[in-house]
């Protein structure tokens, strides 16, 4: 069981709270504990990432890129000891917390060691002035530059306690800025072993800060404080919006993640063998609790008796269990307070309408004593004014809403509050195409729900403020600086 500390300023700082308790969500055990930081020692890092800044930010970008991938390195060289804190403090499958969390945080990391030396400059077309009140006649050169930001908070989700935060530091360090780390409650202690491996890599005192607490002062400190530029959130909506008001009292600069309902329309002519298999990553993936999950299904009348047939087949597939064991594929959600909240949708749904076609009901036998488990839920003869069908669940439910024609299942996918990720299953691609230009949401997969890790990526609405991903996250964390000069 570990016990961890704060790292403020290349020091690891008792918390002035104490500590709490992380719980692994299939066991119920204590897996560590984590500091309880005060509002004090949020400002406190803050400030040491503020008198790291300057220093940082004109460092070689070859030794920014250096520190990132000896980072990565060692990442990779502790990769069991890190899968298995993720597991177990997250409650993902051993599949999941090897090949989607840890693996890909690392290859981050090593992706912006290499953005880390992309160019940032780029040179503008001359421009001819004549004489005037700004001065003689001539010509003038101009250059658009992007600096670095300053200071970045980053708020980071627990769905995924690797990936999302390596997507947040590294491109941050790349382009020179200082951060301050504030990892969800529910599994801060994988971001601890990322902090190690950036300490034991050469990061500089005060250009990478951790703090944590259970409750939610620590993650206001840490955007409230005068010494943060801008802040990068990965959450709820709600918890979106409230960041956002604090953060225009000061102009600060905002990049969210935010919530997600992503509509998966599927046509008479469509692959129902592909799309069942896409539209099955609700279930598999992190139990359901994932933004870019094809949650929401819309489904041509032609085809919705025999995708609702083959979705019920899929999920005999879908053992639930130990995550640890190798034949599970959906194990537990992250809290007791989150299976009670999914559950209670569910049941929602009955009342509203709905048919529970699989799953409703507790996880049951052997095995299930302990445990957050929900069993993977399929929720059929829906409509879209149903609270199931608008808001998100945030667990492994997949609700079914039938259409006639192209213009009304356009119509229901837009009849969201949200737009992060849609889907398009049809065997005529290029009417797929011409439907994703009209779907109101940040990214569009055609037959798929693979993604392109260079693609820009964030959301429409409700769903979230400016784009990153690949080259994408750099811009996202510069400013942009105009230099002109006469020639």
């Amino acid at each position: 069981m570990r016990t961890e500390r704060l790292f403020i300023g290349g020091e690891w700082v008792e918390p002035a709270g104490g500590h709490y308790e992380v719980i692994d969500p299939a066991t119920e055990e204590i897996v560590g504990l984590a500091p309880e930081a005060s509002r004090a020692q949020v400002h406190e890092a803050a400030a040491a990432a503020r008198d790291a800044f300057a220093a940082w930010s004109r460092t070689r970008p070859e030794e920014r890129a250096a520190i990132l991938d000896r980072a990565a390195d060692l990442m990779a060289r502790d990769a069991e000891e890190n899968v298995a804190l993720a597991r177990a403090e997250t409650g993902a499958t051993t599949a999941t917390a090897r090949g989607m969390q840890v693996a890909v945080g690392s290859s981050r990391f090593r992706r912006y060691a290499r953005g880390a030396l992309e160019p940032v400059e780029q040179a503008l077309p001359p421009q001819i002035n004549e004489a005037g009140p700004m001065g003689r006649a001539g010509v003038f050169g101009a250059v658009a530059v992007r600096r670095p930001v300053g200071v970045v908070t980053c708020i980071t989700s627990y769905n995924n306690p690797w990936a999302n935060p390596a997507g947040k530091i590294a491109p941050a360090l790349a382009m020179g800025n200082t951060v301050l780390v504030k990892p969800a409650p529910q599994d801060p202690l994988s971001v601890y072993a990322m902090t190690r491996a950036l300490a034991e890599a050469g990061v500089p005192p005060g250009v990478v800060n951790v703090v944590t607490g259970a409750g939610a002062e620590v993650g206001e400190a840490a955007v409230d404080s005068p010494d943060v530029d801008m802040v990068s959130f990965t959450g709820s909506t709600a918890v979106g919006q409230r960041i956002g008001e604090v953060c225009g009292r000061t102009l600060k600069r905002q990049l969210m993640e935010l919530g997600g309902k992503g509509a998966a329309l599927v046509f008479d002519d469509a692959d129902l063998d592909s799309a069942v298999t896409g539209i099955g990553t609700t279930f598999s993936f992190y139990s359901g609790q994932i933004c870019t999950a094809p949650t929401r299904v819309l489904a041509q009348r032609g085809i919705y008796e025999r995708l609702v047939e083959k979705l019920t087949g899929f999920l005999a597939y879908m053992t639930v269990g130990d995550p640890a064991a190798p034949g599970t594929v959906v194990g537990p959600v992250i809290s007791a307070a989150h299976r009670d909240r999914v559950e209670a949708y569910v049941e929602l749904g009955r009342k509203e309408g709905a048919r529970v076609v699989v799953g409703g009901e507790r996880p049951a036998g052997p095995g299930f004593g302990k445990g957050f488990y929900v069993a993977p839920t399929l929720l059929a003869e829906c409509t879209n004014d149903m609270r199931v069908v608008r808001e998100e669940i945030f667990g492994p439910v997949v609700v079914v809403v039938p259409f006639d024609d192209e213009e009304e299942g356009v119509a229901l996918a837009n009849d969201s509050d949200y737009g992060l990720l849609d889907y398009v299953w049809s065997g005529d691609v290029a009417r797929a195409f011409r439907i994703a230009a009209r779907l109101r949401a940040g990214g569009v997969g055609v037959n798929t729900v693979g993604r392109n890790m260079e693609a820009p990526f964030g959301g429409f609405k409700r769903s979230g403020v400016g784009r990153d991903v690949g080259s994408y996250a750099l811009h996202a964390y510069s400013e942009l600086q105009a230099v002109v000069w006469p020639g």
